[in-house]
């Protein structure tokens, strides 16, 4: 195929998911709910949205300019898609279908749905693409493969999958600094960043910088708005009431709004109902602190553009055609297949 053709495909793909129909949305929304109950419409809604913002004709056509590619040599790569949030490997596939190779998808048991229903659409825009999108629970003969998910599954793929190219990404999340001059309508959309997902995402904020002595009353307070979907969804729920059970037995020290607990550790990670504070004195602290997290960092979000990040509250979740995870180009792995 040639680029404008591959534009085409994604373009059209982008229109069929503008104007979805209310019955194609309910029925696959219906049925991805009841295989994974993290998977809420307004989570698929998201996702879906993600997509068409991702597939904007300009930016794509801008992006897959920037790559030589050669359609004369496909090879099998296979794709290990996460179950995190909903069809988080769909630029990996993409990918994979722009630089004209053969795409396995080996999907998540917790995310079977929404990834079938778009490369079947994918399939039915441009039946060429029938023999270039397989979705499969075996990866035998590919011969380069792009795999995301935890510390330990990446162990096991690193040795499995060890004789051919690939791209293994491990469990990473994402941080926020706070400086100190932020509003509450700031921290509401810090709170689009923490609970998009439910949390679940590895641009979701699992953790926060602060000031050394700065007090969270305004965060607590503009984090209230988003705790009647959070209390909605038993799934949330029984994290928060296991998490604040164990933090009590353990006579942890924990700050709490009935749906979101916030607790002191350096620990850039945090459970689902948990977000983490570590205070900071000055710079070198901020760039200590993310130095010795590198390898644990998706994205980095603060209330304007830094010297660490030109992410800003309420963007985590919104990466572009161009945000690689992990920072790995996988357009240019794939064209040096």
């Amino acid at each position: 195929m040639k680029k404008s053709e591959i534009l085409q495909i994604f373009d059209t793909l982008r229109i069929q998911l503008q104007n979805i129909s209310e019955k194609d949305l309910n029925d696959v929304s219906t049925i991805a709910y009841q295989n994974n109950l993290w998977f809420t419409k307004d989570s698929i809604l998201r996702s879906i949205a993600g997509m068409i913002a991702m597939l904007e004709p300009k930016m794509l056509e801008k992006w897959i300019e920037n790559y030589q590619i050669n359609h004369n040599n496909p090879k099998k790569i296979g794709v290990i898609m996460a179950g995190n949030i909903p069809f988080v490997g769909f630029h990996d596939a993409i990918c994979v279908i722009a630089s004209g190779h053969i795409l396995y998808a080996k999907l998540s048991s917790n995310d079977k749905i929404l990834p079938t229903f778009i490369l079947n659409l994918l399939k039915k825009i441009d039946p060429r693409l029938e023999s270039k999108i397989i979705i499969t629970d075996k990866l035998n003969d590919i011969e380069a493969l792009v795999a995301t998910g935890t510390d330990n599954s990446a162990r096991y793929f690193e040795y499995y999958f060890a004789k051919i190219p690939r791209i293994i990404r491990k469990s990473r999340t994402s941080l926020a600094i706070i400086d100190g001059t932020e509003t509450k309508e700031n921290f509401t959309l810090l709170g689009e960043d923490i609970f998009s997902y439910f949390g679940h995402g590895c641009r979701n904020v699992s953790s926060v910088l602060v000031p050394q002595n700065y007090k969270l009353d305004t965060f607590f307070e503009a984090m209230l708005p988003f705790g009647e979907t959070l209390l909605n969804n038993n799934k949330y729920c029984n994290n928060y009431d296991y998490h604040k059970a164990i933090f009590l037995m353990n006579m942890d020290k924990f700050l709490d709004n009935n749906f979101l607990m916030l607790r002191e550790s350096s620990n850039v990670y945090s459970p689902i109902s948990v977000v983490h504070y570590h205070r900071y004195i000055a710079d070198a602290d901020i760039e200590n602190y993310i130095s010795s997290n590198t390898e644990k960092i998706q994205c980095i979000v603060a209330t304007k553009p830094n010297k660490w990040t030109n992410i800003t509250f309420g963007q985590a979740q919104n990466p572009t055609i161009f945000d690689y995870a992990d920072g790995i180009d996988v357009m240019d792995f794939l064209k040096n297949i």
